[in-house]
């Protein structure tokens, strides 16, 4: 691991373990910022000093097979009949019993055959698929539950892009790869959604802050709850600048100056996020953003998670800069033109 790296690592621990003393030191203390002391959570808890609680591990793996957009035969519903959500059971069902079957460790393609990966895909019972759900979309506004019309600004954006290894190259050099590739960022808010695996998000408070951890490339936001003043236009963040506030059981984050650089689905650094986190019930976080940016998109529009609790604890995502996969991929890169 690089000094840059272990300092990094380093300094994200110290914060998140001011943030749990300030928890365990904390009772009694109300400071202003926190929601009223008469209100009560729909889970009934609280922090010691009034504020709803919405700490622990949580992960969004079950909502893993909701559609983030919806179908278009699907109109304006939000859940499926008992018909249709019948077949997504049996197509579940399927798709779980292609993931235990053998595999070739070349190709990843399994011994049923139909379930073509790569030579650097995991093996498929790595995966993880979610769980059967009624609902037809992540996307919950506009009412058709899909994302609005990109506007010609952004589908030029999104030609001039650097796709990585998700596109065809060039691979020239670092800058060729998405900071996805090289273990950078996931982007904000793309790594709370579910992706094919490591799906969990870590909350924790403090006084005047909130911690968000995410699994996957192993990133941690500390969101003030504050009146401070935002960062200057000027002064760009890769995760933006956050500021949250309570209203009533609801914890409302407000983030922007974006730098652009960790682009989420081709937005510019135009973006601006509101978040919302709220318990439902004790097994319930209710995770909604709304995305905006007039560069981009038409209008604004919202996708929400129900995320559930996660019993185990959260295991360190080891991937820095890309590991040895940016010298494979570029050495390949440079054999492939040889030959």
């Amino acid at each position: 691991m690089s000094k840059r790296v272990l300092l990094v690592s380093t300094a994200s621990a110290l914060v998140l373990a001011t943030l749990i003393t300030a928890v365990v030191k904390a009772e009694g203390q109300a400071p202003g910022t926190a929601a009223p002391s008469g209100a009560s959570s729909a889970s009934g808890l609280r922090t010691p000093w009034g504020e709803p609680d919405l700490q622990g591990l949580w992960t969004s793996e079950p909502e893993l097979g909701v559609p983030f957009e919806r179908p278009r035969e699907l109109g304006e519903r939000q859940t499926l009949t008992d018909a249709e959500f019948a077949a997504r059971q049996a197509q579940a069902a399927k798709q779980l019993a292609t993931d235990a079957a053998e595999f070739d460790v070349d190709t990843a393609e399994t011994a049923n055959a139909g379930a073509v990966g790569s030579a650097t895909s995991p093996p498929p019972h790595w995966l993880e698929r979610g769980q059967p759900s009624r609902r037809t979309s992540l996307v919950i506004d506009p009412p058709d539950g899909r994302i609005p019309a990109a506007t010609a600004e952004a589908r030029a954006r999104q030609q001039r892009a650097v796709r990585g290894s998700f596109g065809d190259g060039p691979y020239n050099s670092h800058q060729d790869f998405t900071l996805y590739d090289r273990c950078i960022t996931r982007g904000v808010p793309g790594a709370i959604f579910p992706a094919v695996y490591n799906a969990n998000t870590r909350v924790t408070q403090g006084p005047g802050y909130v911690a968000i951890s995410y699994e996957m490339i192993h990133e941690t936001r500390v969101v003030p709850i504050d009146d401070r003043p935002p960062l200057p236009e000027g002064l760009r963040q890769y995760g933006g600048d956050a500021r949250g506030r309570w209203e009533g059981d609801t914890l409302v984050i407000r983030t922007a100056n974006f730098n652009g650089r960790a682009l989420y689905r081709g937005a510019g650094n135009k973006l601006v996020l509101t978040e919302r986190l709220r318990r439902v019930d004790a097994q319930t976080l209710r995770y909604e953003v709304t995305v905006e940016d007039p560069t981009t998109w038409a209008r604004p529009w919202t996708a929400a998670l129900n995320m559930k609790p996660q019993s185990d604890q959260m295991y360190e995502y080891a991937c820095h800069e890309g590991n040895n996969s940016m010298r494979n991929m570029l050495s390949a890169a440079r054999a492939a033109e040889k030959k």
